[in-house]
């Protein structure tokens, strides 16, 4: 694990904005952080190297299901968020729940005529308790998860929540790690609980390989 998040010497903790707040960056590992033979998962540090979120008991067999569907803990342990498949949609509608309290639900959009070639991947997110009456989601996602180059954008105001991308080498900043291995920035405000919940949706929903290089 030592390869794939920074060495505390190496970078700050994060990044401290003009205004004072916080921005958190994490390193997102496709791998569970047990290592018994048929687990899977992800594992979350932070940018001293600390482990903050993790996944540890689903199967990435695409022939199977999701079952209950996901749990993301915490370092230690603690339950975080359940993330489940709505009925038949498995690959379209999830929804997370902390407790039996459903938080949000997201979708990815049918593609149109004009946007059936895109690498983009529009994805959803409506929170629950938001007024219905206008259909419009409360965030979008914009751009090509599988590729690892998206953001997640509140929808009322443009205001940007997080961003995902490529982990690049440090010390070779042009060389860029698997896909497995990627960068996740959020913004100072937003819960990061709930932005990482929204991360293991689109890994679910946006599972097709990138299949071009990043620039």
């Amino acid at each position: 694990m030592s390869r794939v998040h920074p060495n505390c010497g190496d970078e700050k903790r994060c990044e401290v904005l003009d205004d004072g707040d916080v921005r958190s960056s994490f390193t997102v590992w496709k791998k569970s952080s047990m290592s018994f033979q048929g687990m899977d998962g992800f594992t979350v540090f932070d940018q001293k190297g600390g482990l903050v979120f993790r996944v540890d008991n689903y199967s990435r067999n695409e022939n199977l299901s999701d079952g209950d569907g996901l749990v993301l803990m915490d370092g230690v342990g603690n339950v975080v968020l359940t993330l489940r498949p709505q009925g038949f949609s498995l690959r379209r509608r999830w929804n997370a729940y902390k407790g039996e309290y459903r938080v949000f639900t997201m979708k990815r959009r049918l593609r149109s005529f004009l946007t059936k070639n895109s690498k983009d991947e529009p994805v959803d997110i409506f929170l629950q308790g938001s007024p219905r009456s206008d259909p419009s989601p409360d965030y979008t996602v914009e751009g090509s998860f599988a590729c690892r180059n998206c953001i997640v954008r509140r929808k009322n105001d443009g205001a940007l929540v997080a961003r995902i991308a490529r982990k690049r080498v440090k010390s070779t900043p042009n060389v860029v790690l698997a896909n497995d291995v990627f960068s996740l920035v959020i913004e100072p405000g937003f819960d990061t609980g709930l932005v990482m919940g929204y991360v293991l949706v689109l890994d679910r929903i946006c599972r097709k390989p990138a299949s071009h290089p990043v620039l």
